[in-house]
């Protein structure tokens, strides 16, 4: 991309213990990005620790922001997570509040908010210093809550309408990086099954239109909107979520470059 707009791609994390598709995820997507995020126990179900993925990651020569979800967690866990990421050279994450389990329970002994204080206290002791971990907090497209502006780096939700995102940014009241969401649609039925559990995250009904008739509609208008916010220079870059379809969104974003 342009110089200083930077592309994060969310790896798909691995349900099981064999981490061959995430690195042939790092290899297909490193063609248009450089920065990999991997979430932590991805919509509810079990998976490699985001930490260890991360490490591989850095291993294979990428930038890797290993997310951290408080719903599974106590003070006890996220220490342990600081600790791990400290002896494996993961020095940036991102703090969210967790998806629902499948199991419908979660815990609430950790917030959003504890972690980042924990994060200052507890993690940057082992870091080698508060500059040396680089922390992040997640957003919606609502006005930012006054503990958030602690944070070194924003990434909003995902959005599908650039005006809204626009607006949003121009509102924000943040002095570090921000970066706008962006999902790829793989189906109408993906569309509408995510509508339905998420509802701020639904997809435009013309999308899905053009879904039906188009299998690669929900690539196209990713890549697109991509580069429409990066010509822009609104954001610092985008949060991409490709799913399933990263070869096909690597292709694309190669053509409009």
């Amino acid at each position: 991309m342009s110089a200083g707009f930077e592309v994060i791609c969310e790896i798909e994390p691995a349900t099981e213990p064999d981490l061959r598709r995430v690195r042939h995820q790092i290899g297909v997507l490193s063609a248009v990005s450089s920065v990999f995020l991997i979430p932590d126990n991805h919509i509810g179900r079990a998976t490699v620790s985001s930490i260890a993925v991360a490490r591989e990651v850095l291993q294979m020569g990428g930038r890797a922001i290993a997310c951290l979800n408080a719903r599974d967690r106590n003070t006890l866990g996220f220490r342990r997570d600081l600790l791990t990421a400290a002896a494996y050279g993961v020095d940036e994450l991102l703090f969210v509040y967790g998806d629902r389990p499948e199991s419908g329970r979660r815990s609430d002994d950790l917030t959003v908010r504890a972690m980042l204080e924990e994060a200052r206290r507890f993690g940057a002791r082992h870091h080698g210093g508060r500059d040396a971990l680089r922390v992040g907090v997640a957003s919606s497209l609502a006005p930012l809550a006054p503990w958030k502006r602690e944070a070194d780096f924003v990434v909003c939700q995902v959005g599908f309408d650039l005006e809204r995102l626009l607006d949003w940014r121009a509102a924000l009241d943040f002095d570090g990086p921000v970066y706008a969401g962006v999902m790829v649609v793989g189906s109408a039925q993906m569309g509408a099954k995510l509508g339905a559990a998420i509802p701020e995250l639904a997809a435009p009904p013309w999308l899905l239109e053009r879904l039906d008739a188009d299998e690669n509609a929900g690539v196209d208008f990713a890549c697109d909107l991509v580069c429409r916010l990066r010509d822009s220079t609104a954001f610092d870059g985008v949060h991409l979520i490709p799913v399933r379809r990263f070869r096909d969104v690597a292709r694309r974003l190669e053509v409009l470059l």
